[in-house]
């Protein structure tokens, strides 16, 4: 993707009222209050990112993303994250923070500096708590992406993000940086570790997952059958987001099968379409 220079504006999606009630689909945008944010990092550093509100109702939850490796592609537009922006403060109440790290471009923009492998990284997994504790958003989560889950792994356990968030939701985590040092980390901290571990992922799947984050054991692997590392398809997607809601909402999304809870699939109201 060529980035825009001048930044990619959430108030050009253009709603409107269906005659009908409306699927929802991969480029289906939901209502939201969203405004395009820049982070600061304590090595001043600029990240540049977006953050999506509930358009009404208060905040029940907040998502912190951490995206996959940038090196490989991997921004703040990443499909999951770019869905659950779309989708949850509408459908949940949930407040969905995205961004850019170091030296990472998108259509929003290029954040300042460059990759440094994860070690640097710190400082922008630090600049996007502070900024959330900052705007007084409540109920916050890391929610990791490959590259994303071992910032959340090596970061997330320690100050200052410990005490300022909830736990942390890993999906397709790869653990080529963080080691068991990280995850005996997290033990220590008691705080909830949900593990959504693709059955044909690429780096590390179902099993061996369970066996590596025995370490921690408030940790809860989940194996999605048929999903690969990069849960293409909105089987996949969708499957991501129920889970990722069904932990981070209060007593959980409802379930009582050991599943997460359905979102809705279709939407009764004012809907935009992204693209691509």
């Amino acid at each position: 993707m060529t980035p825009d220079p001048a930044g990619f504006d959430p108030a050009s999606y253009v709603f409107s009222q269906p005659s009908a009630t409306t699927a929802i689909r991969a480029s289906t945008v939901l209502p939201a209050h969203r405004e395009n944010v820049e982070l600061r990092t304590a090595d001043g550093h600029k990240l540049v990112g977006e953050l999506a509100l509930p358009e009404s109702g208060g905040i029940r939850a907040t998502l912190i993303t951490l995206h996959p490796l940038p090196t490989h592609g991997g921004f703040m537009d990443s499909h999951v994250y770019r869905k659950a922006s779309y989708r949850l403060p509408a459908l949940a109440g949930i407040a969905v923070l995205r961004f850019n790290t170091r030296g990472t471009a998108s259509a929003r923009g290029t954040s300042t500096g460059e990759f440094e492998e994860g070690i640097g990284e710190r400082l922008d997994v630090e600049a996007a708590v502070h900024f959330a504790v900052e705007r007084g958003l409540p109920n916050r989560w890391l929610v990791g992406w490959s590259f994303g889950t071992e910032l959340a792994l090596m970061y997330g356990a320690s100050e200052p993000v410990a005490s300022e968030v909830e736990g942390a939701i890993l999906l397709s985590p790869p653990l080529h940086r963080a080691t068991d040092a990280h995850l005996l980390a997290w033990a220590d901290s008691g705080k909830p570790l949900k593990v959504l571990v693709p059955e044909h992922d690429e780096y590390l799947q179902p099993a061996a997952a369970a066996e590596r984050f025995s370490l921690v054991p408030q940790a809860r692997v989940v194996g999605v059958e048929g999903a690969k590392h990069l849960w293409v398809g909105e089987k996949y997607a969708g499957r991501v987001l129920n889970e990722i809601v069904d932990e981070v909402l209060p007593g959980g999304a409802g379930s009582t099968d050991g599943t997460a809870a359905r979102l809705p699939q279709e939407w009764d109201g004012p809907v935009a379409t992204a693209h691509a």
